[in-house]
């Protein structure tokens, strides 16, 4: 399987396949060179024996039969090895990883969240971190992780990477803009190999910093720069696992169709939930779930994606949603166009220098019904009222995330069709609005108690790229 980077298309002319990027070059590289994402050069698309098969599988297996296809240059038994220590009971709390919870009749909650850090980022991330250190292992390397988030990707990244040989991360998140459970799981680490940056500004401002280091070939190539966040094509395989294992779980045989409604923040969620369907998987409808920042459900409803600024982004009470430039919508548009990388190069041109584009009136906007994607928003008010119903009607506490996709689906459901909606954390993640829409506190493991009360250390700085890169060095190079 070779890689190919949204902007640059398939094997550049006047190459040859020997040059094309593999699996694990692309694991530690993050950007491309021309400051597109990587995606595979083709889908490998599944027949209904293949599926049938996948029925019976454990979640391990599945891992495998899924990610093998685009892991091409991992032999099968390590592959395999590093995916059945990643999966366990033991780090998830039970054998199906990620269970089915069914409220009634065709409607679905996918438990996402059992993980260390109680977030669905856990899946991808707890094999991101096995898999980054058998590959420096075998190149003998080191790489340095500069990572973005906005609230859940942060701490999923530090705990699967926490004394991980020859790895250094530094994530930068948005100073004071997360909950403080999740500030905390952070925070409160203190391993040598852990650098947690606030950036006095919102997700996005992180975001940005994160590509302008990557962008700077140079100083990446110096420091070993890589990423973790859902720019990395490793934890967007690892997503589409788990499409794959929910269809199964609602379905009696692969005539049927299902309906999935995903909380969106950066887009990655949902992408994998595209591959899946790109891959065959019969899914009638990928439901996009915005909070207030809803410029995603403006994109599939007029065509129009514009960006906000950050005096626009608004901080709310899913605080993980609260994000404005969708990374990995880039990988989603080249699949919009034709594969036409110069396509896409224009329109992320017209969003760094214009604000943002329109292809409403392009012969691309009529393709969009074809890959079923619809979607919606939800504001305080509706999530709060979402938590209250769900609890009164199934005795299930849901988190603020969850409650924006539940709503949504809601919204669009089709009796004949299950809805499975894609769980994001758990509620003790964000206790102040579980007070607000319960009256109490959710429940909480006694593994975390106290936690927001452990000290913590982290580096507060203005959104600045040359400050971040000076912090860089200064750890990297022991000044």
């Amino acid at each position: 399987m070779n890689y190919i980077s949204t902007r640059a298309g398939a094997v550049a002319a006047g190459t040859t396949e020997s040059h094309a990027k593999h699996f694990c070059e692309i694991l530690l590289e993050g950007l491309a060179p021309d400051g597109g994402l990587y995606l595979p050069q083709t889908y490998p698309v599944l027949n209904d024996a293949e599926l049938t098969a996948m029925r019976s599988m454990s979640y391990p297996d599945l891992a495998y039969d899924i990610i093998h296809r685009y892991a091409t240059d991992i032999p099968g038994a390590d592959l395999k090895a590093i995916l059945n220590k990643t999966y366990t009971a033991k780090v998830f709390g039970t054998e199906d990883i990620t269970p089915v919870k069914t409220l009634e009749r065709n409607l679905h909650i996918l438990q996402c969240s059992n993980g260390p850090t109680l977030a669905f980022k856990d899946i991808a991330m707890q094999f991101l971190g096995h898999l980054f250190e058998y590959v420096l292992a075998k190149k003998n390397a080191e790489i340095n992780i500069l990572g973005a988030t906005s609230g859940d990707t942060g701490s999923s990244a530090e705990h699967a990477m926490k004394g991980k040989s020859g790895v250094r991360v530094f994530m930068l998140s948005p100073h004071e803009k997360m909950s403080p459970f999740q500030a905390a799981q952070m925070f409160s680490l203190h391993e040598k190999n852990i650098i947690n940056i606030a950036v006095k500004g919102v997700f996005d401002d992180c975001q940005d910093i994160v590509k302008a280091v990557s962008n700077d070939l140079e100083f990446k190539a110096k420091y070993k720069i890589g990423a973790v966040n859902s720019i990395n094509w490793g934890r967007i395989v690892a997503q589409v696992v788990y499409y794959f294992k929910a269809y199964f779980a609602v379905t009696k045989s692969n005539t049927e169709k299902v309906s999935f409604a995903v909380p969106s923040g950066n887009f990655g969620n949902v992408l994998a939930g595209h591959i899946a369907r790109m891959m065959g998987l019969p899914i009638k409808q990928l439901i996009v779930a915005t909070n207030e920042n809803d410029v995603l459900d403006e994109f599939f409803k007029t065509g129009k994606y514009r960006p906000r600024k950050t005096a626009e982004t608004k901080q709310t009470s899913s605080p993980s949603m609260d994000i404005s430039k969708a990374s990995n919508f880039e990988r989603f548009l080249l699949d919009l166009v034709w594969r036409d990388p110069a396509v896409v190069r224009e329109l992320m041109r017209k969003v760094d220098h214009e604000g943002g584009f329109d292809i409403s009136h392009c012969p691309y906007w009529p393709r969009l019904p074809a890959f079923g994607f619809i979607s919606g928003n939800s504001s305080h008010a509706e999530r709060m009222q979402t938590i209250r119903h769900v609890w009164a009607q199934y005795r299930m506490e849901i988190d603020t995330h969850t409650a924006d996709g539940l709503k949504v689906a809601l919204e669009h459901r089709e009796a004949d069709v299950p809805m499975v909606c894609l769980e994001t954390a758990l509620p003790t993640k964000f206790e102040a609005s579980m007070v607000e829409a319960l009256g109490r506190k959710p429940a909480r493991d006694k593994a975390f108690e106290g936690i927001e009360d452990l000290p913590q250390r982290v580096i507060v700085m203005a959104a600045d790229v040359a400050l971040v890169k000076g912090c860089v060095v200064r750890v990297v190079d022991g000044l």
